[in-house]
């Protein structure tokens, strides 16, 4: 069934207890067989319209061997696929890869400022207050089998489409922090999955 995966974007509500809202969504839509169909930059939610435009404006600062919105599965648990904002390959391999997360300018972005030159710190604030987004990266990290990658956090100034749609993305308006892989949290990540993926071998294979 196209739904029976568990996305980089489901991550969050997996890891949620077995008796919470996000998680019983979560295990509806997968067994539901209806494939959730998204349009961003027609929601009417501002940060979701918003994060989508300055995500194409985004892939205009990146090299060309950058591509949008690539697709790995799993090779252990298939019941694992992510989605990368922004994947770097060679050889049609995804050797890096940027996450891309926007926020407003004050005072979220300000708060990155602050700590991008210390890392040890960055990460601890990352882990408290981004959690879903440095689970999502693991996640990613598994599915792709890399070491590290970047969760970028890029500044918003305006929720107006017509000026972001138009807005060329500066190289101090977006801080980039390598995000290691997490052997821990990769190992809870799969031991909660294994659930899911006993339900889409017993229907699939």
């Amino acid at each position: 069934m196209e739904t029976m995966y568990i996305g980089s974007g489901d991550v969050h509500s997996l890891m949620m207890g077995k008796d919470t809202d996000g998680f019983a969504k979560l295990l509806q839509r997968f067994v539901s067989g209806v494939k959730p169909h998204y349009n961003a930059k027609a929601s009417p939610i501002d940060a979701l319209r918003t994060g989508s435009i300055l995500e194409d404006r985004y892939l205009l600062v990146l090299p060309e061997n950058y591509y949008a919105q690539y697709r790995v599965e799993s090779k252990e648990m298939d019941v694992f696929k992510c989605s990368i904002d922004f994947a770097k390959i060679e050889n049609g391999v995804v050797i890096d890869f940027d996450e891309l997360k926007t926020c407003n300018f004050i005072p979220d972005f300000l708060e990155f400022e602050s700590l991008k030159d210390n890392y040890d710190e960055a990460i601890k604030y990352i882990k408290k207050y981004y959690k879903a987004n440095y689970y999502q990266v693991q996640q990613q990290l598994y599915c792709t089998g890399l070491e590290s990658a970047n969760l970028v956090f890029l500044a918003v100034y305006s929720y107006n489409d017509a000026e972001n749609e138009m807005r060329e993305i500066k190289a101090n308006e977006y801080i980039k922090f390598r995000i290691y892989r997490n052997e821990s949290v990769i190992s809870e990540i799969k031991e909660r999955g294994k659930f899911f993926q006993q339900i889409k071998d017993y229907f699939v294979k």
